[in-house]
């Protein structure tokens, strides 16, 4: 069941990384944002699954959402 787990995670962040990298070469207006949106899916995975965020403290988990929701109205202010 966890290897299972394992290998589900890990294909899901391979496919978002393809995808990210097909995305780069299309022309649409708001390409930034939706490569921002992918990364922000990779990043909640590799944080939840292989850093065991999930088992920590609820306190750690809403500072990593709150940090990460944060930073992507930052970057889209600047856009």
């Amino acid at each position: 069941m966890k290897r299972d787990l394992f290998f589900t995670v890990w294909t899901v962040l391979v496919v978002l990384t393809i995808i990210t990298a097909l995305i780069t070469r299309t022309s649409f207006e708001y390409i930034g944002v939706l490569i921002l949106m992918l990364s922000s899916f990779k990043f909640i995975g590799i944080s939840f699954y292989f850093m065991e965020l999930r088992k920590a403290h609820m306190l750690w988990k809403v500072t990593l959402l709150g940090f990460l929701t944060l930073f992507m109205i930052g970057i889209l202010i600047m856009k």
